[in-house]
């Protein structure tokens, strides 16, 4: 037991519950421990911050616990159940193929190569590879996890960046995520936090040989934190474009000269094509000027018989791949390149034949001709399900041209009609995941939902990228009522998909466009909370409540009631989650008060009884944390009953397991193990995380004397 309960267990057990809290189990771990720490220190402990506090917290107990051995073995017995599902290394896809064309490259790869297999000698494998667009980086980096595929067999892990909407760089957290999530991590075990993040990264590492390459970074921020920490991970940082500042081997992937440039030609368009137009090849190579993806495009055209360009070509000198994009678009239908400077103009992460088809005005199944053609050219790249993506640079120069080509109104036209596809198609889909919520739009006119609620909450998981993106396009062409909507449509994102990190850019657009448009508002409201339940999720307390304040501000200066209850229901849910019991209840007490202010028949009569019901169940929580056992069990034992009576079987459960837990807290096991039997009984095998909790609470308290 004291081995259990030595100062360096109790502080990592206490930092492993507050980075680890993920989902609604994680939330359950936490609230036990600050329920707990309150009963040792005597006094409420508002949630450490940082690790410094938890350390501070882990000492300060352990005094305590050194002399009272009934509490120590409290904190051994939670300690023991905390859920430890495996986590291996375990890669989801490993890399993209590397391309069939390669050519030369020998210095940048003796370099990486170098990096990769010299002696650590205490100093970190990290490799900063760069170049300008289209000088192939990318393939120079999948052609080097090709070649030293035997050297690391714990994976290798391949994070691209290039398809984060334009505009919002991912922040390092996120970065993080999308790592960790190529790791294998489930989302029930992925923690929230940035520091709860890195934590795991590096737990999964340490002693691991792994290779990591992240594509498309655009700062040192993004990819400091996963600078390795073990002497065999091999980090491999890719720019298109400047470096920037990173304690890293430098590594330029300069233009490849008319010899392997020769070579590459050769191997797409084939020996015979080239052979057929030998004189214009030099031209080719001046106008290419050592681009990889310029020269691919040319023989791609070479292949198709499209004539190669002479050689006073007048395309701007050193810009080989602007050229290369012109004589591309000159190579197909004039109504493909109308298509992609249209399609190019929202700077969608990834389109597919609908969302093309109404950014140019034609039908998609003429769209999906369209794009067919233009990834046969290179100027698309393909990402399965019958979606594409541009390169970022290929998408900046047919972005350019659109205006000249079209004019301003028409441009304009483009982005309004991809904009009512987006958001009808998101209406839809958050209607399907959310049939019942208040928070969510009815069906747009002459619109079908998705087939059930998994459906919905899939298409907008496959659209987040391009609804974060419109948020901002619709602010910047000044449809601000269709910002605020698409955001809006995020909400079930939010609730039961946990793509935090991902919709917080739109959220802040959106709030900051409500404040100026459409200040107090219901809009301004809903946004605000939506923003606010993103922040809590992420563990960005202070932000979080600043949201939810707001929140409840525009709500009260609405007259929404039902909406002031709520938001001041989530004040209170952002206090317990933070150990701060008192003001917790508070909260809840006060949300109780406003939600029986609604009168029959008015607007959310019919869900008062149910919301007074989680307000109960949120207060039973909180007077568990003050430690008012009696009255935290009557409140939870009426949410329990309710909640059995309507037929909710997962909210019943979730009741009863906080039921169990104050019974436990009272003393009163045997009667706690009945409700977890009970709790057990109504989850089916999609709810393991709970039921793996449920595990570890029942060996509290049949481990208890």
């Amino acid at each position: 037991m004291l081995e259990i309960v030595a100062l360096s267990a109790l502080t990592a057990f206490l930092t492993a519950a507050g980075n680890g809290a993920a989902g609604e189990m994680g939330k359950q771990l936490l609230l036990s421990t600050g329920a707990l720490a309150r009963r040792t220190m005597g006094r409420e402990t508002p949630q450490p911050t940082g690790p410094e506090e938890w350390r501070t917290l882990a000492g300060q107990m352990h005094v305590r616990l050194s002399r009272d051995p009934q509490q120590a073995g409290e904190w051994a017995l939670l300690a023991r159940s905390l859920p430890q599902p495996a986590l291996p290394l375990a890669p989801s896809g490993g890399l993209p193929p590397a391309a069939r064309d390669f050519t030369n490259r020998q210095k940048a790869l003796k370099q990486l190569k170098r990096e990769a297999t010299r002696p650590a000698a205490g100093r970190p494998r990290v490799a900063l590879l760069h170049g300008p667009p289209g000088i192939g980086t990318t393939a120079v980096a999948l052609h080097l996890g090709a070649t030293l595929y035997a050297q690391f067999p714990d994976g290798q892990f391949y994070v691209d960046l290039r398809d984060a909407a334009a505009g919002h760089d991912p922040e390092p957290a996120h970065v993080l995520l999308r790592l960790l999530r190529q790791m294998g991590v489930a989302p029930e075990q992925m923690p929230p936090t940035a520091s709860g993040r890195e934590q795991l990264y590096r737990q999964l590492t340490a002693g691991r040989r792994a290779l990591l390459i992240v594509d498309h970074a655009t700062s040192a921020a993004q990819v400091r934190n996963l600078i390795p920490g073990t002497p065999d991970v091999f980090l491999l940082v890719v720019v298109s474009g400047r470096p920037f500042a990173l304690e890293a081997e430098r590594v330029h992937v300069a233009p490849l000269t008319d010899r392997y440039a020769t070579q590459m030609v050769k191997k797409v368009a084939g020996q015979d094509n080239v052979a057929r137009v030998k004189a214009r090849i030099p031209g080719l190579l001046e106008h290419c000027a050592g681009n990889a993806f310029a020269l691919k495009a040319e023989a791609m055209r070479l292949l198709a018989e499209e004539a190669i360009p002479e050689p006073g070509d007048d395309a701007p000198a050193g810009d080989p791949v602007r050229g290369a994009v012109r004589n591309a678009c000159d190579g197909v239908g004039a109504g493909t390149a109308r298509l992609l400077r249209l399609t190019a103009l929202g700077g969608w992460p990834a389109i597919d034949a609908h969302l093309a088809a109404a950014a140019a005005g034609v039908a998609p199944e003429e769209a999906a001709r369209m794009l067919t053609e233009a990834a046969d050219v290179q100027l698309l790249d393909p990402v399965g399900d019958d979606r594409y993506r541009f390169r970022p640079e290929v998408r900046r120069v047919l972005a350019d041209a659109a205006g000249p080509q079209h004019g301003i109104p028409e441009c304009s036209a483009a982005v309004e009609r991809t904009l009512d596809t987006l958001l009808n198609r998101a209406l839809r889909a958050a209607h399907t995941a959310l049939p019942q919520s208040w928070r969510t739009e009815p069906l747009p006119a002459d619109s079908d939902a998705y087939r059930d609620e998994a459906q919905g909450v899939t298409v907008l998981a496959a659209e987040v990228g391009n609804l974060v993106r419109a948020v901002s396009v619709a602010e910047e062409y000044q449809h601000i009522t269709t910002a605020l909507r698409l955001a809006r449509t995020l909400w079930p994102l939010q609730l039961k998909a946990g793509h935090w990190d991902e919709v917080l850019p739109a959220l802040r657009v959106a709030t900051r466009c409500a404040d100026e448009h459409q200040p107090r508002s219901r809009t301004a409201a809903g946004l605000h909370f939506q923003l606010g339940h993103c922040l809590g999720e992420l563990g960005r307390w202070e932000e979080a409540e600043q949201a939810a304040h707001a929140a409840a501000e525009c709500e009260r200066a609405a007259g929404h009631v039902r909406g002031e209850a709520s938001s001041v229901e989530l004040l209170g849910l952002l206090n317990l989650y933070r150990w701060r019991y008192a003001a917790a209840h508070e909260r809840f007490v006060e949300a109780e008060r406003i939600y029986r202010r609604i009168a029959p028949g008015q607007e959310g009569a019919q869900d008062v009884a149910r919301a007074l019901a989680l307000t109960g169940r949120h207060q039973g929580r909180a007077l568990r944390g003050m430690g008012r056992l009696e009255e935290s069990r009557h409140l939870l034992e009426v949410a329990t009953d309710f909640f059995k009576e309507q037929g909710e079987s997962y909210n019943q459960a979730r009741a009863l397991t906080d039921l169990a837990e104050a019974l436990h807290d009272a003393g009163e096991d045997t009667e706690a193990l009945a409700r977890i039997t009970e709790a057990e009984g109504l989850l089916g095998p999609t709810a393991a995380p709970h039921l793996r909790y449920l595990d570890g609470l029942r060996l509290r308290c049949e481990g208890r004397p």
